[in-house]
């Protein structure tokens, strides 16, 4: 009698686990388009944050390659005046008459167009 009791909790217990099983819906990242939604997520994050990073040090890195003595820049703090000594590392500005400043190249912000400084003391 106990043995028979078993056996029916024992297969009912069974059918149960399959139905379960059966009736598990599919996942969204299930089979291989799971596969092409990551690749796809991978491709929407690198150009949306990676490539604007790059682009803008590659325009930031040739900026600072293209100074000369004399040209008119900003720096990062927005400091303005005209640059009238360069080295590899360091550019040293004049920021007011007489009064110069050596500050390191990636301290730069910008160029300022010719005669930005004239127009501005004006």
């Amino acid at each position: 009698m106990i043995e028979s009791l078993l056996d029916l909790f024992i297969s009912t217990a069974n059918a149960a686990g399959e139905t379960a099983a059966q009736a598990q819906p599919k996942g969204l990242f299930d089979g291989p388009m799971g596969l092409i939604l990551m690749v796809g997520f991978v491709v929407v994050f690198f150009f949306i944050t990676i490539r604007p990073q790059q682009k803008k040090a590659k325009e930031t890195k040739s900026m600072l390659e293209s100074l000369g003595k004399g040209d008119e820049i900003s720096t990062v703090g927005g400091i303005i005046g005209k640059i009238t000594a360069i080295d590899e590392n360091y550019v040293t500005v004049e920021i007011a008459q007489d009064i110069k400043v050596k500050f390191q190249k990636q301290a730069i912000g910008g160029v300022l167009p010719k005669g930005t400084i004239k127009s501005i003391q004006e």
